[in-house]
């Protein structure tokens, strides 16, 4: 195992939209909708204290009052998780929390309920086998499927095949800090993924669009795009596919997790 790494929960909102989650649950902010009696963020922070090599942890939120005054909440944060407030794009909130945890530091979200130990280990591991300055979960679409076929997700298209990020990120060196400044300018189309593929240029565009992109290929563009080693570390785990956008995927959690429990009781 290698040395501790710190982690940023992404907990904020997105400015000016109501979100569908929270007002289906009748929460005021998405990670706090219930799943299985505990809100979103309680499950994300129970995997991370409870994954090894994981250091100190910090949540990224819009209103830190709520979250500390949350009975579930409370115990997790009193046991040394650090709150920050959220900025008011993404990119600047992962900017507070390297400023604040320094690297490496892996980032996930706050609405990723089904986080395991193992699979944050295991991905952690991946990821600095790489060398990578930067690496990121995905799940291959075929994969997924077979376990979801009903359910909705933002695929990038590759001729190999889908995948679907993971919601996990490890920032390795102070290289990988390149990608928030690129990625300043494409946040509002991050669930469109041929305005990546055209921010690369018209070549990947072309491919990407064709379905003659390779995954690999579009790393080694993005790699060389930015000045820095990035990785896309695929995982055969379609659970971590599963983050909760709509009051749909929130069902979808909560009979995933109903399963879990059968299976450990059986």
């Amino acid at each position: 195992m290698r040395g501790e790494v710190a982690a940023l929960v992404l907990a904020g909102s997105r400015r000016g939209e109501e979100d569908p989650v929270a007002r289906a649950a009748g929460v005021p902010l998405k990670v706090l909708a219930p799943l299985a009696a505990r809100p979103l963020l309680a499950h994300v922070l129970g995997a991370l204290k409870h994954t090894p090599g994981i250091g100190r942890i910090a949540v990224v939120a819009d209103e830190p009052a709520r979250l500390r005054t949350h009975p579930h909440l409370a115990p997790l944060l009193q046991e040394g998780v650090e709150l920050l407030p959220a900025g008011t794009r993404l990119v600047e909130s992962v900017a507070s929390g390297i400023a604040r945890l320094g690297l490496p530091l892996l980032v996930t979200t706050g609405d990723h309920p089904l986080l395991e130990p193992r699979a944050i280990r295991r991905f952690l591991d991946e990821a600095h086998a790489s060398g990578a300055d930067l690496a990121a979960a995905v799940v291959p679409r075929s994969i997924f499927q077979r376990r979801f076929p009903h359910s909705r997700r933002t695929w990038w298209r590759f001729r190999e095949d889908g995948y679907a990020g993971a919601n996990l990120f490890l920032l390795r060196t102070p290289r990988a800090e390149r990608l928030l400044a690129w990625w300043r300018g494409l946040e509002s189309g991050r669930k469109r993924p041929w305005r990546v593929a055209a921010a690369l240029g018209p070549g990947l565009l072309l491919g990407y669009l064709t379905r003659r992109l390779t995954l690999a290929a579009a790393t080694t563009a993005l790699s060389a795009r930015l000045g820095l080693s990035f990785r896309a570390v695929p995982l055969d785990v379609p659970e971590l596919a599963v983050d909760v956008d709509r009051p749909d995927d929130l069902a979808l959690a909560a009979a995933i997790l109903a399963a879990r429990r059968q299976e450990v009781a059986g």
